[in-house]
Protein backbone atom coordinates (compact mmCIF):
# COMPACT_ATOMS: atom_id res chain seq x y z
CA UNK A 1 0.00 0.00 0.00
CA UNK A 2 2.65 2.53 1.04
CA UNK A 3 4.78 1.69 -2.00
CA UNK A 4 1.91 2.54 -4.33
CA UNK A 5 0.85 5.56 -2.31
CA UNK A 6 4.30 7.15 -2.42
CA UNK A 7 5.27 5.95 -5.90
CA UNK A 8 8.08 3.61 -4.86
CA UNK A 9 6.80 0.49 -6.59
CA UNK A 10 6.82 -1.34 -3.26
CA UNK A 11 10.62 -1.53 -3.18
CA UNK A 12 12.22 -1.70 0.27
CA UNK A 13 15.87 -1.56 1.36
CA UNK A 14 17.66 -4.90 1.34
CA UNK A 15 17.55 -6.79 4.63
CA UNK A 16 20.43 -5.90 6.95
CA UNK A 17 22.24 -9.07 8.08
CA UNK A 18 23.36 -7.29 11.27
CA UNK A 19 19.94 -5.94 12.27
CA UNK A 20 18.70 -6.99 15.68
CA UNK A 21 15.27 -8.67 15.72
CA UNK A 22 12.31 -6.60 16.86
CA UNK A 23 11.57 -7.46 20.51
CA UNK A 24 8.58 -9.74 20.93
CA UNK A 25 7.40 -7.72 23.90
CA UNK A 26 6.89 -4.64 21.74
CA UNK A 27 3.82 -2.81 23.05
CA UNK A 28 1.34 -1.87 20.36
CA UNK A 29 4.09 -2.48 17.84
CA UNK A 30 6.33 0.12 19.53
CA UNK A 31 9.75 -0.69 20.99
CA UNK A 32 12.83 1.20 22.15
CA UNK A 33 15.79 0.79 19.83
CA UNK A 34 18.75 -0.82 21.57
CA UNK A 35 22.41 -0.71 20.49
CA UNK A 36 21.47 1.17 17.32
CA UNK A 37 19.51 -1.91 16.26
CA UNK A 38 22.77 -3.61 15.23
CA UNK A 39 24.22 -6.90 16.47
CA UNK A 40 27.79 -5.63 16.11
CA UNK A 41 27.03 -2.56 18.23
CA UNK A 42 25.35 -4.81 20.78
CA UNK A 43 28.57 -6.85 21.04
CA UNK A 44 30.48 -3.61 21.58
CA UNK A 45 28.09 -2.41 24.29
CA UNK A 46 28.21 -5.76 26.07
CA UNK A 47 32.01 -5.78 26.01
CA UNK A 48 32.11 -2.24 27.39
CA UNK A 49 29.53 -3.15 30.02
CA UNK A 50 31.80 -5.89 31.31
CA UNK A 51 34.91 -3.69 31.20
CA UNK A 52 36.65 -5.95 28.70
CA UNK A 53 38.96 -3.58 26.81
CA UNK A 54 40.40 -6.19 24.39
CA UNK A 55 36.84 -7.23 23.49
CA UNK A 56 35.89 -3.56 23.01
CA UNK A 57 38.81 -3.07 20.63
CA UNK A 58 37.83 -6.16 18.66
CA UNK A 59 34.16 -5.07 18.49
CA UNK A 60 35.20 -1.63 17.20
CA UNK A 61 36.80 -3.15 14.09
CA UNK A 62 33.78 -2.55 11.77
CA UNK A 63 33.45 1.10 12.85
CA UNK A 64 35.38 4.36 12.55
CA UNK A 65 34.97 5.81 16.03
CA UNK A 66 36.64 9.02 14.97
CA UNK A 67 33.77 9.73 12.60
CA UNK A 68 30.81 7.69 13.83
CA UNK A 69 29.13 9.84 16.47
CA UNK A 70 26.32 7.38 17.10
CA UNK A 71 28.58 4.44 17.91
CA UNK A 72 30.68 6.67 20.18
CA UNK A 73 27.50 7.81 21.93
CA UNK A 74 26.66 4.21 22.80
CA UNK A 75 29.89 4.08 24.83
CA UNK A 76 29.68 7.63 26.16
CA UNK A 77 26.22 7.06 27.62
CA UNK A 78 27.04 3.69 29.18
CA UNK A 79 27.28 3.86 32.95
CA UNK A 80 30.38 2.19 34.34
CA UNK A 81 32.71 2.93 31.43
CA UNK A 82 34.37 5.60 33.58
CA UNK A 83 35.41 2.89 36.06
CA UNK A 84 37.79 1.08 33.70
CA UNK A 85 38.54 3.25 30.65
CA UNK A 86 41.29 5.13 32.53
CA UNK A 87 43.34 1.93 32.76
CA UNK A 88 43.05 1.48 28.99
CA UNK A 89 44.26 5.05 28.48
CA UNK A 90 47.36 4.42 30.61
CA UNK A 91 48.18 0.83 29.66
CA UNK A 92 47.39 0.52 25.92
CA UNK A 93 49.84 2.90 24.25
CA UNK A 94 49.03 1.65 20.75
CA UNK A 95 45.31 2.35 21.13
CA UNK A 96 45.62 5.32 23.48
CA UNK A 97 43.86 7.79 21.11
CA UNK A 98 40.78 5.56 20.94
CA UNK A 99 40.73 5.09 24.71
CA UNK A 100 41.12 8.86 25.20
CA UNK A 101 38.24 9.53 22.83
CA UNK A 102 35.94 7.12 24.67
CA UNK A 103 36.99 8.42 28.08
CA UNK A 104 36.61 12.07 27.07
CA UNK A 105 33.15 11.49 25.62
CA UNK A 106 32.12 9.51 28.70
CA UNK A 107 33.34 12.23 31.07
CA UNK A 108 31.14 14.80 29.32
CA UNK A 109 28.06 12.60 29.63
CA UNK A 110 29.06 11.71 33.20
CA UNK A 111 29.46 15.39 33.98
CA UNK A 112 25.98 16.17 32.78
CA UNK A 113 24.64 13.29 34.89
CA UNK A 114 26.09 15.05 37.94
CA UNK A 115 24.73 18.42 36.89
CA UNK A 116 21.29 16.93 36.03
CA UNK A 117 18.83 18.63 33.72
CA UNK A 118 17.75 21.08 36.40
CA UNK A 119 17.77 24.82 35.74
CA UNK A 120 21.13 26.44 36.47
CA UNK A 121 19.74 28.24 39.54
CA UNK A 122 18.67 24.89 41.01
CA UNK A 123 22.06 23.16 40.60
CA UNK A 124 24.00 22.93 43.88
CA UNK A 125 27.58 24.12 44.30
CA UNK A 126 28.73 20.52 44.73
CA UNK A 127 27.00 19.50 41.51
CA UNK A 128 28.69 22.37 39.67
CA UNK A 129 32.07 21.35 41.10
CA UNK A 130 31.75 17.75 39.93
CA UNK A 131 30.34 18.87 36.57
CA UNK A 132 33.27 21.16 35.82
CA UNK A 133 35.84 18.70 37.14
CA UNK A 134 34.61 16.00 34.76
CA UNK A 135 34.42 18.41 31.84
CA UNK A 136 38.00 19.56 32.46
CA UNK A 137 39.18 15.95 32.30
CA UNK A 138 37.16 15.47 29.12
CA UNK A 139 38.73 18.53 27.50
CA UNK A 140 42.28 17.35 28.21
CA UNK A 141 41.60 13.87 26.88
CA UNK A 142 39.72 14.97 23.77
CA UNK A 143 42.41 17.48 22.81
CA UNK A 144 45.06 14.78 23.13
CA UNK A 145 42.97 12.41 21.01
CA UNK A 146 42.44 15.11 18.38
CA UNK A 147 46.14 15.88 18.27
CA UNK A 148 47.03 12.21 17.84
CA UNK A 149 44.42 11.73 15.12
CA UNK A 150 44.01 14.98 13.16
CA UNK A 151 41.50 13.36 10.77
CA UNK A 152 38.97 12.61 13.54
CA UNK A 153 35.85 14.76 13.80
CA UNK A 154 34.17 13.23 16.87
CA UNK A 155 36.54 14.86 19.40
CA UNK A 156 35.69 18.31 18.02
CA UNK A 157 31.95 17.75 18.15
CA UNK A 158 32.30 16.65 21.78
CA UNK A 159 34.50 19.65 22.54
CA UNK A 160 31.65 21.85 21.34
CA UNK A 161 29.47 20.29 24.04
CA UNK A 162 32.05 20.78 26.78
CA UNK A 163 32.60 24.39 25.70
CA UNK A 164 28.89 25.06 26.08
CA UNK A 165 28.83 23.41 29.50
CA UNK A 166 31.85 25.36 30.72
CA UNK A 167 30.62 28.66 29.22
CA UNK A 168 33.89 29.18 27.35
CA UNK A 169 32.34 31.79 25.09
CA UNK A 170 31.53 32.19 21.41
CA UNK A 171 35.11 32.63 20.19
CA UNK A 172 36.19 29.25 21.58
CA UNK A 173 33.03 27.53 20.36
CA UNK A 174 33.31 28.97 16.86
CA UNK A 175 36.94 27.83 16.63
CA UNK A 176 35.91 24.31 17.54
CA UNK A 177 32.99 24.41 15.10
CA UNK A 178 35.38 25.42 12.32
CA UNK A 179 37.75 22.58 13.27
CA UNK A 180 34.91 20.05 13.04
CA UNK A 181 33.50 21.33 9.76
CA UNK A 182 36.95 21.43 8.15
CA UNK A 183 37.02 17.68 8.64
CA UNK A 184 33.49 17.15 7.34
CA UNK A 185 31.50 20.18 6.11
CA UNK A 186 28.29 18.11 6.06
CA UNK A 187 28.57 16.39 9.45
CA UNK A 188 25.05 16.17 10.88
CA UNK A 189 25.89 15.87 14.58
CA UNK A 190 28.15 18.94 14.48
CA UNK A 191 25.39 20.96 12.82
CA UNK A 192 22.81 19.79 15.37
CA UNK A 193 25.14 20.67 18.24
CA UNK A 194 25.51 24.17 16.80
CA UNK A 195 21.74 24.49 16.37
CA UNK A 196 21.49 23.91 20.13
CA UNK A 197 24.30 26.41 20.78
CA UNK A 198 22.43 29.11 18.87
CA UNK A 199 19.26 28.83 20.97
CA UNK A 200 18.32 31.81 23.17
CA UNK A 201 18.75 29.68 26.30
CA UNK A 202 22.46 29.42 25.40
CA UNK A 203 22.86 33.04 24.36
CA UNK A 204 21.70 32.92 20.75
CA UNK A 205 19.13 35.11 19.05
CA UNK A 206 15.62 33.99 17.98
CA UNK A 207 15.70 32.70 14.41
CA UNK A 208 19.49 32.37 14.33
CA UNK A 209 19.52 28.57 14.60
CA UNK A 210 16.90 28.05 11.90
CA UNK A 211 18.77 30.38 9.55
CA UNK A 212 21.96 28.38 10.15
CA UNK A 213 20.11 25.10 9.51
CA UNK A 214 18.56 26.38 6.29
CA UNK A 215 21.89 27.57 4.94
CA UNK A 216 23.47 24.20 5.74
CA UNK A 217 20.61 22.33 4.09
CA UNK A 218 21.24 24.11 0.80
CA UNK A 219 24.58 22.27 0.63
CA UNK A 220 23.20 18.82 1.40
CA UNK A 221 23.23 16.33 -1.50
CA UNK A 222 20.11 14.26 -2.13
CA UNK A 223 19.85 11.41 0.33
CA UNK A 224 22.22 12.98 2.86
CA UNK A 225 21.19 12.83 6.51
CA UNK A 226 22.10 16.50 7.00
CA UNK A 227 18.45 17.19 6.12
CA UNK A 228 17.69 16.26 9.73
CA UNK A 229 19.13 19.62 10.79
CA UNK A 230 15.97 21.31 9.48
CA UNK A 231 13.75 19.07 11.58
CA UNK A 232 15.94 19.56 14.66
CA UNK A 233 15.98 23.34 14.26
CA UNK A 234 12.18 23.37 14.28
CA UNK A 235 12.10 21.08 17.34
CA UNK A 236 14.45 23.48 19.13
CA UNK A 237 12.18 26.39 18.19
CA UNK A 238 9.29 24.44 19.70
CA UNK A 239 11.30 23.91 22.90
CA UNK A 240 11.96 27.65 23.14
CA UNK A 241 8.39 28.68 22.32
CA UNK A 242 5.58 29.30 24.79
CA UNK A 243 3.09 27.92 22.27
CA UNK A 244 2.63 24.16 21.86
CA UNK A 245 1.21 24.73 18.37
CA UNK A 246 3.98 27.00 17.09
CA UNK A 247 4.98 24.52 14.35
CA UNK A 248 1.43 23.93 13.13
CA UNK A 249 1.77 26.20 10.11
CA UNK A 250 1.51 25.29 6.40
CA UNK A 251 4.92 26.73 5.51
CA UNK A 252 6.64 24.73 8.26
CA UNK A 253 4.80 21.56 7.29
CA UNK A 254 5.91 22.05 3.67
CA UNK A 255 9.52 22.73 4.65
CA UNK A 256 9.70 19.61 6.82
CA UNK A 257 8.09 17.46 4.14
CA UNK A 258 10.52 18.72 1.52
CA UNK A 259 13.52 18.15 3.81
CA UNK A 260 12.38 14.59 4.56
CA UNK A 261 11.94 13.78 0.88
CA UNK A 262 15.39 15.24 0.13
CA UNK A 263 17.12 13.29 2.89
CA UNK A 264 15.79 10.25 4.77
CA UNK A 265 13.08 9.36 2.24
CA UNK A 266 15.32 9.75 -0.81
CA UNK A 267 16.50 6.50 -2.47
CA UNK A 268 20.13 7.56 -1.96
CA UNK A 269 19.77 7.67 1.83
CA UNK A 270 22.01 5.07 3.49
CA UNK A 271 20.52 3.12 6.38
CA UNK A 272 23.52 2.76 8.64
CA UNK A 273 23.34 1.49 12.25
CA UNK A 274 21.09 3.89 14.12
CA UNK A 275 19.26 5.22 11.03
CA UNK A 276 16.08 5.03 13.08
CA UNK A 277 17.19 8.08 15.06
CA UNK A 278 17.21 10.20 11.89
CA UNK A 279 13.65 9.05 11.22
CA UNK A 280 12.65 9.78 14.83
CA UNK A 281 13.90 13.35 14.47
CA UNK A 282 11.59 13.86 11.51
CA UNK A 283 8.77 11.90 13.18
CA UNK A 284 8.79 14.27 16.14
CA UNK A 285 9.03 17.45 14.04
CA UNK A 286 6.33 16.32 11.61
CA UNK A 287 4.10 15.28 14.49
CA UNK A 288 4.51 18.63 16.24
CA UNK A 289 3.63 20.41 13.00
CA UNK A 290 0.55 18.20 12.42
CA UNK A 291 1.86 17.38 8.92
CA UNK A 292 -0.28 14.62 7.40
CA UNK A 293 1.27 13.67 4.05
CA UNK A 294 4.86 12.62 4.75
CA UNK A 295 4.48 11.77 8.46
CA UNK A 296 2.61 8.49 7.79
CA UNK A 297 5.45 7.21 5.62
CA UNK A 298 8.10 8.16 8.18
CA UNK A 299 6.28 6.26 10.95
CA UNK A 300 5.61 3.36 8.59
CA UNK A 301 9.32 3.03 7.76
CA UNK A 302 10.18 3.11 11.46
CA UNK A 303 8.01 0.09 12.14
CA UNK A 304 7.51 1.20 15.74
CA UNK A 305 11.21 1.81 16.51
CA UNK A 306 11.50 4.55 19.14
CA UNK A 307 14.72 6.34 20.06
CA UNK A 308 14.77 8.39 23.31
CA UNK A 309 16.45 11.30 21.54
CA UNK A 310 15.00 13.76 20.50
CA UNK A 311 11.73 12.81 22.25
CA UNK A 312 13.40 13.48 25.62
CA UNK A 313 12.52 17.14 25.07
CA UNK A 314 8.93 16.17 25.92
CA UNK A 315 7.50 15.51 29.35
CA UNK A 316 6.05 12.12 28.29
CA UNK A 317 8.23 11.09 25.35
CA UNK A 318 7.04 7.52 24.76
CA UNK A 319 3.41 8.50 25.14
CA UNK A 320 3.81 11.30 22.60
CA UNK A 321 5.60 9.02 20.14
CA UNK A 322 2.73 6.55 20.41
CA UNK A 323 0.18 9.31 19.97
CA UNK A 324 1.84 10.82 16.90
CA UNK A 325 2.32 7.34 15.42
CA UNK A 326 -1.34 6.49 16.00
CA UNK A 327 -2.62 9.70 14.40
CA UNK A 328 -0.15 9.85 11.48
Amino acid sequence: MFGKLFGRGGDRPAADPHALPVPRAAKNGMYTLHALGDARVLALVEAAGSGDWPAVRAALAPFDLGRDHQVLAELADLDGVQDWIGRAVEDDKENRPTALLISGARHIAWGWEARTSARAVDVTQEQWRIFHERLRIAEEQLFEAAEARPDWITPWRRLLTSARGMSLGPAVSETRLDAALRRDPLDLETHIEWVSQLQPRWGGEPGQALAFAREAFTRAPEGHRLGCVIAMAHIEDWVESDSKDCLDRPEIQAELAQAARHSILHPAYERRPGWQQDFNVFAMALGLSAESVVAPRVFHELGGAYTPWPWKYMAQPEKMYARFRRTA
